[in-house]
């Protein structure tokens, strides 16, 4: 009865007109940014987040996830038509996608790909109205201690399943927790790391920083190499209803994928790229005929997107009620929330309902309308591949610079905003992951709170993380991941499946 009563709340506010209208907005940009390379949903929800101060949280929140899981629609349009992916977790995709629209089936494909990107999408949404608020009414018995060895155990999860060197991923949360610390010390009023520079008083703006890393520095790197040439679609795209046959073939696909993006969506780090690969992988073992994998097999299109999109809607359980953030662009998402004066966190659930309810019920809106957004406008959204990118980064720069500006007023955000833009690219060509960076100076703050909260309440006792059961649990699996990985064989198999 309380379920029917919570999705009552969610309808209410889902189906306000100003709602449904930021819902409309996120998902046509998301799927604008999914279509064109260059971009994405990191870059374009940094770039946006001044607007969302502005807006109501309900409204932004919406409008971002719509981003999120819109730009996984959009990839797989021009992956299957011209072999040119928009978005990371889309270039699976590409293989058996691009394979059918020579063969005269993209019809088929573009069908197949949003048939079970809907149906992943809604399933996973079920997921989060069913098992997220169970989870945050567990998380709400934690004490100061729990919260610092969950968030220990996230950074750890995500130094574990960050692509590259490990030793790498690990530096890169630790510079993240450095800049999260710097301003003012909320205990004893101390400035720290400020270098008497007054703007940083409150802080480094995470804004600044976000933009600097994936959109200055986006720019950057695509500026630094040739830019490929961008195919033309010409044809015409027939027969997109698919027969009952290809409905039984994609069936299983779709659902294995949905189960694998689900679970893989909350991990930290995995989110809609590794389980659109996972998936493909998966698929291709099961099938009698894994030679026809890269050769046009509906099943290399229907599995992996049916995971991205499971993935990139569950990756919202982990911020919604524990507020760890599973992935870069949820933690954007939390910061955007932060600024709003809302802890993420099992909190949300209970103070804000209209906020986590009006959300889950936006994701079943919203991919509704991506998939009436993706089919009939495919010419549309593939003829954008013909604008040229001299044009497009003058416009994300000014956009950036007017955002970070426009949100304190300060110059100093806007020397952030250069200075993180070229340690972007350094970094890209360093092969350091960004991503660990933006995790560790969303959870440093919260970690030192919590931390210090722990030590005041058990009077300066270290023994109070690993006396308490379920504090001591955490960081035991902590721990154990950082010694696992560190093991020369399962680092090899590591590094192995993330290459694959």
């Amino acid at each position: 009865m309380e379920f029917l009563t919570n999705l009552e709340i969610g309808f209410a506010a889902a189906f306000s007109p100003w709602n449904l209208l930021y819902c409309f907005i996120g998902c046509l940009l998301g799927t604008l940014i999914g279509v064109l390379p260059g971009l994405g949903p990191a870059a374009t929800i940094a770039m946006l987040l001044p607007i969302t101060y502005t807006l109501d949280p309900t409204a932004s929140l919406i409008m971002l996830a719509g981003i999120y899981y819109g730009a996984q629609y959009g990839g797989s349009t021009t992956a299957i038509l011209v072999n040119l992916p928009g978005e990371a977790s889309s270039i699976v995709t590409a293989l058996d996608g691009h394979e059918l629209a020579k063969q005269g089936r993209g019809g088929l494909a573009l069908s197949t790909a949003a048939l079970g990107s809907f149906t992943a999408g809604c399933i996973a949404t079920v997921v989060i109205a069913l098992f997220a608020p169970l989870l945050a009414e567990a998380a709400l018995e934690f004490g100061a201690a729990e919260y610092f060895s969950l968030m220990v155990l996230g950074l750890v999860a995500s130094v574990v399943l960050a692509r590259g060197s490990l030793v790498k991923a690990l530096g890169m949360i630790i510079l993240g927790l450095l800049i999260g610390i710097v301003g003012t010390d909320g205990y004893s009023g101390i400035d720290r790391f400020t270098f008497g520079q007054l703007e940083l008083v409150d802080g480094v703006s995470l804004v600044a920083v976000a933009m600097g890393m994936f959109g200055l520095g986006e720019i950057i790197e695509n500026l630094s190499r040739k830019d490929p040439e961008r195919a033309v679609f010409s044809a015409s795209v027939r027969n997109m209803l698919p027969s009952f046959a290809d409905l039984r073939a994609i069936a299983a696909p779709v659902l294995r994928g949905t189960t694998m993006g689900t679970v893989l969506g909350i991990l930290p780090g995995g989110g809609a790229l590794i389980s659109s690969f996972a998936a493909y992988a998966l698929e291709k073992k099961l099938s009698k005929h894994p030679e026809r994998f890269g050769r046009g097999a509906i099943e290399g299109v229907a599995a992996p997107e049916s995971a991205n999109n499971a993935g990139a809607q569950t990756a919202f359980i982990p911020m919604l009620t524990l507020g760890i953030p599973s992935n870069v662009i949820i933690a954007l998402m939390a910061g955007a929330l932060i600024l709003q004066g809302i802890q993420p966190g099992p909190g949300i659930i209970r103070d804000q309902p209209d906020l986590f309810w009006g959300l889950v019920v936006s994701m079943w809106v919203g991919n509704l309308m991506l998939v009436i957004l993706n089919l009939p406008l495919v010419g549309i959204w593939v003829r954008l591949l013909t604008i040229p990118y001299q044009f497009l980064f003058p416009a994300i720069m000014v956009f950036c610079g007017i955002g970070v500006y426009t949100l304190a007023g300060s110059t100093m955000d806007l020397h952030v905003l250069v200075l993180f833009g070229l340690v972007g690219y350094v970094f890209r060509k360093l092969e350091c992951e960004p991503a660990p960076m933006l995790l560790g100076m969303v959870l440093g703050p919260m970690m030192e709170e919590y931390l210090r909260r722990s030590l005041l309440l058990s009077r300066g006792d270290l023994t109070v993380f690993v006396t308490r059961p379920l504090s001591a649990s955490l960081l035991a699996i902590a721990v154990i991941a950082i010694i696992a990985v560190a093991l020369p064989y399962v680092r090899r198999r590591r590094d192995e499946a993330l290459e694959e």
